[in-house]
């Protein structure tokens, strides 16, 4: 089990994987997107990592989240995916937070710790802003996810930066937001430039901070996820 590394080490080399070892990751939500962020980092030999998410498994995730299963259905989705990490590597320091973020607890949270990189996998938009207004006055650098829902084509996903994003609701919504918080600096973001579905857009009810919910398939979230991980991987 010590050599799981290897294969890594051999592409990036001994020094990059160093590097990536010392440092520590904060993941913000672990459903379709940010769990399967959380398992690249993971996998990749990051050192420390802190997750969090309050929600628990509902069935109408398992068609794309990573700790969905019928075993899993009514568990925290932190503490599933936290099991999970753990088994992958045992090594790694993981902090656990399943909590609901709110105006009031993220600056504590930027603060509980020394984070090299924030990974914003948050699908509701006052807290996804939020963290973002809060972790660049920090100076921590962030990458965010925009919207995969009611998206189906893998070849239009790309990094941007947020000014620069179109044909995407979530991304509209956030600048918008940001301009009103008095946020000007660049933000890089995974969006997708496919035009979403109309038809795949309902109300719901039973969701929360939610007034709608959009249609999903297996692979987008996931393809969303890796890109994040692949953004941080790199950069650290």
């Amino acid at each position: 089990m010590d050599n799981w590394k290897q294969r890594t080490e051999i592409l990036l080399g001994k020094e990059k994987l160093k590097r990536f070892q010392n440092s520590h990751v904060l993941i913000v939500g672990l459903g379709g997107v940010g769990a399967y962020a959380a398992e690249m980092i993971c996998r990749a030999g990051i050192g420390k990592m802190t997750i969090v998410d309050a929600d628990t498994v509902q069935p109408s995730n398992i068609n794309r989240q990573l700790p969905a299963l019928s075993s899993t259905v009514g568990q925290t989705k932190a503490e599933v995916v936290a099991k999970r990490l753990k088994d992958i590597n045992p090594d790694l320091e993981l902090t656990v937070h399943p909590l609901f973020l709110k105006d009031d607890n993220i600056p504590e949270l930027l603060d509980s710790a020394e984070f090299n990189f924030v990974v914003d996998a948050i699908d509701t938009l006052s807290p996804k802003c939020y963290l973002i207004y809060n972790a660049m006055q920090r100076r921590i650098k962030i990458v965010s996810s925009m919207g995969a829902g009611a998206k189906s084509d893998i070849t239009q996903v790309r990094f941007a930066d947020i000014w620069d994003t179109y044909h995407c609701g979530l991304s509209k919504a956030v600048r918008k937001r940001l301009q009103k918080m008095g946020v000007k600096r660049k933000l890089p973001v995974v969006f997708s430039t496919e035009q979403a579905d109309p038809n795949a857009v309902i109300l719901t009810e039973d969701e929360r901070n939610k007034k709608s919910t959009c249609g999903t398939v297996s692979y987008m979230p996931a393809v969303f996820g890796c890109y994040l991980a692949e953004y941080v991987i790199k950069r650290l």
